[in-house]
């Protein structure tokens, strides 16, 4: 704010003028000669005086320029309106103005933010030489804005107030302390952070303060430790790495306070009495001195529990001698051995003794101290190794040790090799009871089926040309019968008998194995008669013609033999084994008891079996099979009243094939199951399909494989097709051969009573033809048998056929089950089964298999015509 247009001038400014004015008036009287003798005198001594006094003042005024100029900060001179009298160079240049300049502004000018009569009120409170010190903001010229400290100080000129202020830039001292005070928040920030303890502690001990870290780890808060007594620290126990008590001035701060160093990774044990715990600590400490003295003033301390690790390391030494592992290390720079503690009582050597490597590699043999010597080479140049070796101890104790070895790195370079040497004694002898029971069957003692291939693919890999071996494949006849008459245990005797029968013939002939069940197989070495394996094959049919003794009774169970020879029926062990089994096969078919040699005709159906089972592995999931349906006839009432659904495959590259050729592949290959889970839907469908379109079907028929029992998973797919389709279980019959009711009957009872539980209708089909037995009828809920075709073709001339067929009617219909006859072609055979009270037939008589859509044609003409019987 400027107050006129003219500058205005300093007082002393003024005095020096009026001085110099008054001077020239002197000088003008005296020259004039206007005054006596002494007035002129008086005058003269005035003028002199005057100029004496402005010399004078033009020194002051030289020395009060030149202090202020010294001063580093802005220093501004104010009258009591704050106008600017004077200012220093450091003002002019901190302000970006002139002293002129400056001469026309008022302290408003450099603080805009003070209030109007600012100055007054200063004065007016202020005594002089009272300095006051405030920090506030002034005013550049180019208008930027900066933080000052002023210091103001109040005097007296002449007969005024005056205000000098020193104002000084403190822009970098803020800024130093907006580091400082963030540089303390990392600080604490980092404090806070830390997973480490972090304890300062005085010159004698008592905690200062401890970071939350620290807390948590001694249980207490920062308050609790801090204010408690020094006592407290005193009445923890401690103990150092060895267990052993650690007296309070050995601890890692106290060691530190009183050498004046650092003290690194301490290992301490502490009781902690209000945890009731006992943990193990890291710690690590640094005394901390002030400037120029030589005793430390307090000691900080990190720390780290460690009780987990200390733990593990305990158990881990346990651990070494309870495994029986010990650890060495060798340094090649300096040619050391370093072993621990176990690797000495492996080695049968006093703990702590000298050990060369010489003399380490002394215990093993001369080609496995090679293997050794070449794995530590590998190791220096990288290579880790895993090696078990036998050795012999000090004390000539044999064992086997597994010695694993791995470069040792230091500053990116190998320095060494180290490991762990186990003693592996006890699991090398299991390991070789283990290979040696592998090796044989558990029931028998003889060579098992492992062991076989093995030796067969010796037998081949030691062939001549025109010389190989021969396998006979030995397959005990019916003994599933006995199986089942006698009991698994009975069977278990029969199968060790034969196995000795088998071993006594064979003698040093043949090598001997049980290859499964009641399967056994005799390998002949390479042999330039080719009659050997025939002989052979006689032998063992006339032995077992030979009656076996059990309980007192004598059972006679054959065999039949299938013979295989390399290389004419068989390159490979597995391929041998298939033929022989082949040819076992058609032995059983030609009567049994008997042996038989693999030919090109049973390598033609061997080869169609394999064809037909890898094409029936896809024949679900390429949608190749469909289904067709046999009406059954109600013979009372000559109705139709259910259908039998029947599998059909139609494959892409065999064309249409039955179901004789591959249900029994399926069933062997397991396909059957989610095959037979297909049918079990389809027919399911179909019948709801018929229903919803007013065909009045009353049941469905499936046939069920055995295998489908054994998967245990039959009543759940049933559960759910039933569900599906909304079909009530009364609507479904399932079909099974007896063969279902001799395999695993604890499984096949539960079976059979969950889906009576739903409702389904039991039935054994082609009863007769298999192992029948009345106990199952009585035991089982099965609702209904069917008579097997075999049986209806020779009624009513056949005898037997007629006989037997009344039979089971009688049976059934004393047990109460229903009775459905297959393979009805004629009237007479139609007329055998009324006479007889049979209540179900099917057959060509009535109709053919029929696809769904000419089954329902069928059923509507049929039952609406309804033809006379």
């Amino acid at each position: 704010m400027n107050h006129g247009d003219q500058p205005r001038t300093s007082d002393s400014a003024a005095d020096t003028a009026a001085a110099d004015a008054l001077v020239a008036a002197l000088d003008e009287i005296i020259a004039r000669g206007g005054a006596d003798g002494p007035l002129l005198q008086t005058l003269a001594l005035a003028r002199s005086t005057l100029q004496e006094l402005e010399h004078s003042t033009d020194s002051v005024a030289a020395r009060y320029r030149s202090l202020i100029n010294a001063v580093p900060d802005a220093v501004t001179l104010h009258d009591e309106e704050g106008r600017i009298i004077d200012a220093n160079e450091a003002a002019c240049r901190i302000y970006g103005h002139s002293l002129e300049q400056l001469r026309q502004m008022t302290v408003y000018d450099l603080n805009p933010d003070l209030p109007s009569g600012r100055m007054r009120e200063v004065l007016s409170n202020f005594l002089p030489g009272h300095t006051v010190t405030v920090e506030t903001t002034n005013q550049r010229a180019d208008g930027t804005r900066f933080p000052v400290e002023v210091h103001s100080n109040v005097y007296i000129d002449g007969e005024a107030r005056r205000i000098v202020a020193v104002a000084r830039d403190i822009t970098h001292r803020r800024e130093a302390d907006k580091e400082l005070r963030a540089s303390e928040a990392r600080y604490r920030a980092l404090l806070q952070a830390v997973d480490k303890g972090v304890m300062v502690q005085d010159a004698h001990g008592t905690i200062l303060s401890v970071n939350p870290a620290g807390c948590r780890l001694l249980g207490l808060t920062e308050t609790e430790l801090t204010r408690s007594e020094p006592q407290m620290l005193r009445d923890w126990r401690f103990e150092d790495e060895r267990g052993q008590p650690l007296p309070f001035p050995e601890l890692p701060a106290m060691r530190a306070l009183r050498l004046g160093t650092a003290i690194e990774s301490t290992l301490v044990g502490v009781w902690l009495p209000h945890l009731r715990l006992y943990r193990w600590f890291n710690i690590s400490t640094v005394p901390q001195f002030l400037p120029g003295c030589e005793e430390p003033f307090q000691v900080i301390s990190t720390y780290s529990d460690v009780t987990a690790l200390k733990r593990a390391s305990e158990l881990f030494d346990k651990t070494q001698a309870l495994a029986s592992i010990g650890g060495w290390e060798y340094d090649p720079g300096e040619e050391q051995l370093f072993w621990t503690e176990e690797m000495y009582r492996i080695h049968d050597l006093p703990n702590g003794s000298t050990v060369s490597v010489t003399r380490a590699l002394s215990f093993f043999s001369d080609d496995d101290r090679t293997r050794m010597q070449q794995a530590m080479a590998a190791a220096k140049s990288g290579q880790p190794f895993d090696l078990e070796l036998p050795m012999t101890s000090a004390i000539g104790r044999r064992r086997w040790v597994r010695i694993q070895g791995a470069p040792l790195f230091r500053h990116g370079q190998i320095h060494g090799v180290g490991g762990t040497l186990q003693d592996i004694t006890d699991r090398k002898l299991n390991e070789e009871e283990l290979k040696r029971q592998a090796r044989t069957d558990v029931l028998t003692g003889l060579a098992n089926r492992g062991c076989l291939i093995g030796e067969i693919e010796k037998a081949i890999a030691a062939a001549r040309p025109y010389r190989g071996p021969s396998v006979l494949y030995v397959d005990l006849d019916r003994f599933k019968v006995v199986n089942d008459m006698l009991g698994h245990a009975a069977g278990d005797v029969l199968l060790t008998a034969a196995a000795e029968r088998l071993r006594s013939i064979a003698a040093d002939q043949a090598f001997a194995a049980r290859f499964a069940g009641d399967a056994f197989v005799l390998l002949l070495p390479s042999l330039d008669d080719t009659g050997v394996a025939q002989r052979l094959a006689e032998r063992v049919t006339t032995a077992f013609t030979e009656p076996f003794r059990h309980a007192d009774e004598e059972l006679v169970v054959t065999v039949s033999v299938g013979i295989a020879r390399y290389p004419e029926d068989g390159t490979t062990a597995q391929q041998l084994i298939n033929h022989a089994d082949a040819a076992v096969h058609e032995a059983k078919r030609r009567g049994r008891n008997t042996w038989q040699m693999f030919n090109p005709v049973l390598a033609r159906n061997l080869s169609d079996r394999l064809l037909i089972e890898s094409q029936l592995r896809r024949a679900l999931e390429n949608g190749e099979f469909h289904l067709e349906y046999q009406p059954t006839i109600e013979l009372a009432t000559n109705r139709i009243v259910a259908a039998e659904a029947l599998l059909r495959w139609n494959n892409r590259h065999l064309g249409r094939i039955g179901p004789a050729a591959f249900i029994p592949h399926a069933e062997n290959s397991g396909d059957i199951v989610p095959i037979g889970a297909w049918v079990i839907r389809e027919a399911c469908r179909q019948l709801r399909a018929w229903r919803n379109a007013g065909l009045p079907v009353l049941r469905i028929a499936t046939n069920v494989s055995y295998r489908q029992f054994l998967n245990e998973s039959l009543a759940e797919t049933v559960r759910a097709a039933l569900n599906e389709f909304d079909i009530a279980g009364a609507s479904l019959e399932l079909e099974m051969t007896e063969r279902v009711l001799i395999d695993d009957i604890p499984d096949t009872q539960d079976t059979l009573a969950a889906l009576r539980g739903f409702g389904v209708c039991l039935t054994i089909d082609d009863f007769g033809e298999g192992y029948s037995a009345l106990n199952y009828l009585r035991r089982l809920p099965i609702d209904g048998i069917k008579i097997s075709h075999t049986f209806m073709q020779g009624i009513p001339t056949h005898r037997a056929d007629s006989a037997i067929c009344d039979a089971i009617i009688r049976i059934a219909q004393g047990l109460g089950l229903s009775v459905t006859a297959e393979g009805v072609e004629n009237e007479d055979q139609q007329r055998f089964l009324v006479d007889r009270g049979t209540p179900l037939a099917q057959g060509h008589l009535f109709s053919q298999p029929l696809p769904a859509a000419a089954f329902a044609e069928f059923f509507t003409q049929w039952n609406t015509r309804r033809p006379e019987r």
